[in-house]
């Protein structure tokens, strides 16, 4: 027998009642029903009901906003009848597992903590998943983007996210994230690359001191000083104090006012 993992333990019920929430049944083939006794469980208990394995599986596809393919094999739309759910051969399936384990590790070392506040701290799957597959920021995976096929891609795939996980706490899509990747491509010497995502920038948060700043500084950066004096000036009618932007009109030799 597996050793059961904590937070299969404490988080079924709270599995149970989205997936019942949410009318799941209304997203399975018809004809398909939960096994009464599941083949090849290594992490949950091997009497595990229907009931529970229905709620913990649908637990990891909200949390990572995938569906059953992405760890089974199977093929997307087929009826859930022509899946292998007991086949090791997808290695994410393993993933699962191992992360199931670490999930359970995590809890039981903050049961040992002494936390501040009214109830327990847990961790679950959407503790850092929060829809996404890859639990990874907003920087990380434009830098991943460019770094595979450039600025283009990388600008393409920022409307994507934003148009898919805006409004939701998955992404950051504040001003700061922006201007972290356009700083790193900068530190790279790819200066109009860095500028064409500090302009997204301005774009996405109009009206942002902070975003027309940190164009200034990359136009400054790259040599463009009229661009940055032109940008620092907008930002100085935003915020007639702001000294970053007082400062870069004093080292580029132009009064403040």
């Amino acid at each position: 027998m597996p050793r059961l993992n904590p937070l299969i333990r404490v988080g079924l019920p709270v599995f149970a009642a989205a997936a019942l929430a949410a009318g799941f049944r209304a997203h399975a083939q018809p004809t398909w029903d939960w096994p009464s006794k599941a083949k090849n469980l290594k992490v949950l208990p091997e009497d595990s009901p229907p009931e529970k394995l229905r709620a913990v599986m649908t637990g990891f596809t909200r949390a990572l906003g995938v569906r059953c393919p992405y760890c089974h094999v199977g093929k997307e739309g087929a009826p859930l009848s022509t899946f292998d759910f007991a086949s090791d051969d997808n290695p994410k399936k393993q993933i699962a597992r191992d992360m199931l384990n670490m999930l359970g590790d995590i809890n039981a070392d903050l049961k040992k903590m002494k936390l501040t506040g009214s109830r327990r701290v847990n961790m679950w799957c959407h503790t850092c998943h929060d829809g996404r597959p890859r639990p990874a920021t907003l920087v990380e995976e434009l830098t991943a983007a460019y770094d595979s096929t450039g600025v283009d891609t990388t600008i393409a795939a920022y409307q994507h996210l934003r148009t898919r996980y805006y409004g939701r706490s998955s992404y950051d899509f504040g001003e700061g994230s922006l201007l972290e990747l356009g700083a790193m491509l900068a530190e790279r010497d790819r200066y109009d690359d860095a500028i064409r995502i500090l302009k997204l920038n301005v774009e996405m948060s109009p009206g942002s001191v902070r975003a027309l700043v940190g164009l200034a500084e990359g136009y400054q950066e790259s040599g463009r000083k009229v661009e940055a004096v032109q940008t620092y000036r907008k930002a100085l009618q935003l915020d007639p104090e702001n000294q970053r932007a007082r400062r870069g009109l004093e080292e580029l030799g132009q009064p403040v006012k």
